[in-house]
């Protein structure tokens, strides 16, 4: 724990302050500028409901039941089960935060009923139908009209679990063949408040050969993939037809195939967590739904 970030909060201090040690806490402890933006406006909504001069040591779990209670039904702002879910993990993680540094000295979130909800499993391929589809393209890209397209596609989306826009974004300088290490794709981000989805991710030698005769078919200049995004949609289609599957292939059923085929292969969870590009909030979820897509306990 960071004691500086709590140096001159008291169980006399107001919310305000107190949640401003905590983001300095949290920027301390290396979580994600989306996570702690997050967190954050979840506390000063609380702060708001609260009358502003209330003490942290005065907060009682019943405030809590009632704030949380507000934003359900009184605030006049829909709350969904998932936004709730959330803010309740983020009034407990600020607590107890509190309560291990002394500031108070009962924890008033413990009795929080946490409230989990957990979206649908996402569609993933099975193994066999991922070498069908690989098979497919790469036939594609062997023929006598040969087209590189559905196999430079498919295979990078299975092998990096990028998001669709960030396939539409990519260049060809976002590819490093000199690494010293093999390969890189570099996922960048336009954007400063999305930096902490910048990655590097490594790429297989079976997609760097068809990279080398892809570019050659096609001039390459400011993007990687120069088509629109339903045009690649329709590619995915096409090999998912051809493979006679009863499930539409498409850029969200890759991401998840590939973050399975990762969690099956005994990847560290955090670096799958950063492959994904995703903050520690929203890994929570995709982490629980990865277990039970391997038939494994989630408890």
């Amino acid at each position: 724990m960071s004691e500086q970030s709590t140096a001159h909060i008291t169980n006399q201090t107001t919310l305000v302050p107190a949640i401003i040690g905590w983001e300095i806490y949290l920027d301390d402890q290396g979580r994600s500028p989306h996570t702690i933006k997050a967190f954050a406006a979840d506390l000063r909504l609380l702060a708001s409901f609260l009358p502003p001069d209330q003490a942290l040591g005065s907060i009682s779990t019943q405030d809590l039941n009632n704030f949380l209670n507000w934003l359900q039904h009184d605030r006049g702002v829909p709350c969904s089960p998932k936004t709730l879910s959330r803010r309740i993990t983020s009034i407990k993680s600020f607590f107890r935060w509190l309560h291990s540094n002394a500031v108070i000295l009962v924890d008033p979130a413990e009795d929080v009923v946490q409230k989990s909800v957990i979206s649908p499993l996402p569609t993933v391929l099975t193994p066999e139908e991922v070498q069908t589809i690989l098979d497919i393209a790469d036939q594609y890209r062997r023929s006598d009209k040969p087209d590189t397209r559905y196999y430079t596609l498919v295979s990078l989306l299975l092998t990096t679990g990028i998001k669709k826009g960030e396939c539409l974004n990519l260049s060809p300088n976002h590819i490093d063949f000199d690494a010293p290490g093999g390969p890189l794709l570099f996922v960048r981000y336009a954007s400063p408040q999305h930096r902490y989805k910048e990655r590097k991710i490594p790429l297989p030698e079976s997609w760097t050969e068809a990279y080398h005769q892809y570019s050659t078919q096609y001039e390459l200049k400011d993007r990687l993939f120069p088509w629109s995004q339903r045009r690649l949609e329709y590619l995915l289609e096409d090999l998912s037809d051809e493979a006679g599957l009863d499930k539409h292939l498409s850029f969200d059923m890759c991401r998840w195939t590939c973050s399975l085929m990762d969690w099956r292969s005994g990847m560290e969870p955090n670096k799958i967590r950063q492959k994904l590009g995703i903050s520690e909030v929203q890994w929570r979820e995709v982490r629980i739904k990865l277990m039970k897509l391997a038939g494994e306990p989630s408890n």
